[in-house]
């Protein structure tokens, strides 16, 4: 075969390989359009002077946000929620300690097994869930209170924590605890003052996710709640309002925001756990 045969053989090739880059950026550009365009209407709307959810926008104004922060339901579901998330999220990293310390560390029968069903709520519909929890707080006759919601969330929170943890015990130097059990030290003093130290990224990654998971869910709050209403349930509720749908984007705006920088900070901190993590893999690899 002449050069120049080869060079004809390898146009289609090089043409194939040509579009394969720009189909696929098309596909993420509209993945990203279609993902983020309704994120994006939620600053646009929040900030709009007038109360019809539509295009074009008739000015801008600042007083929705003014409205929410008279209102003093809005307040209660506010703190509500804080409750709940605090409480659910500190709960839950506990649950995450135990677990990703005793599937690291030690080898029992139904292991994997165990890990699966802990994981489980990962993959279950929240419907489901929040369905479950209410059926048998109605057969044990529990009244729904705060509680029973942070129930529901601490059943949603505690795989994320169970992975993260687990990821961070995994990856501790194991020389580390061998050389405080050398030195004297029990094994609760050596937990409480090297290991959990060394693992403190997993742990703030873990309050962080279980905090934003908390906060933002709907369904299993909408189930379990009682007289007292979440932020999301008492977003739900103004929806049948057309009026305060400004204040709706208003409020789903602060709540973005606050997503995302809880995200940004959980984010960091995993990054910094893998740091750490890669150095004391280093180390006992030498």
């Amino acid at each position: 075969m002449n050069p120049l045969q080869k060079m004809m053989n390898a146009e289609p090739i090089i043409t194939t390989m040509w579009r394969q880059p720009r189909a696929l950026l098309i596909f993420v550009i509209a993945y990203l359009g279609f993902l983020y365009a309704p994120v994006i209407l939620l600053p646009i709307f929040a900030f709009n002077d007038s109360a019809i959810i539509a295009f074009p926008l008739s000015g801008f104004t600042t007083d929705w946000f003014s409205w929410l922060m008279e209102d003093e339901s809005l307040f209660r579901a506010l703190k509500n929620s804080l409750i709940i998330a605090v409480t659910s999220s500190i709960i839950s990293t506990i649950f995450g300690v135990l677990t990703a310390r005793a599937m690291a560390r030690h080898q029992f029968l139904g292991k994997q097994s165990m890990f699966g069903l802990i994981m489980a709520p990962l993959f279950l519909p929240e419907i489901i869930v929040g369905v479950s929890i209410l059926i048998v707080l109605m057969q044990l006759g529990l009244a729904l209170s705060l509680w029973t919601v942070i129930a529901g969330h601490v059943l949603l929170a505690t795989p994320f924590s169970v992975s993260i943890l687990t990821t961070a015990f995994n990856n501790l130097d194991r020389s580390l605890e061998e050389a405080s059990l050398d030195l004297g030290e029990n094994r609760r003093g050596t937990f409480f003052r090297v290991i959990l130290p060394l693992v403190t990224p997993g742990l703030i990654s873990s309050l962080l996710i279980g905090f934003t998971i908390s906060l933002d869910e709907f369904v299993i709050a909408f189930f379990l709640t009682g007289t007292d209403p979440t932020l999301p349930v008492y977003i739900w509720s103004l929806l049948r309002f057309p009026s305060k749908l400004p204040i709706v984007m208003a409020l789903g705006f602060i709540l973005l925001v606050t997503s995302l920088i809880l995200l940004s900070i959980f984010e960091f901190y995993r990054r910094r756990s893998e740091t750490l993590a890669g150095g004391g893999q280093i180390s006992e690899n030498k």
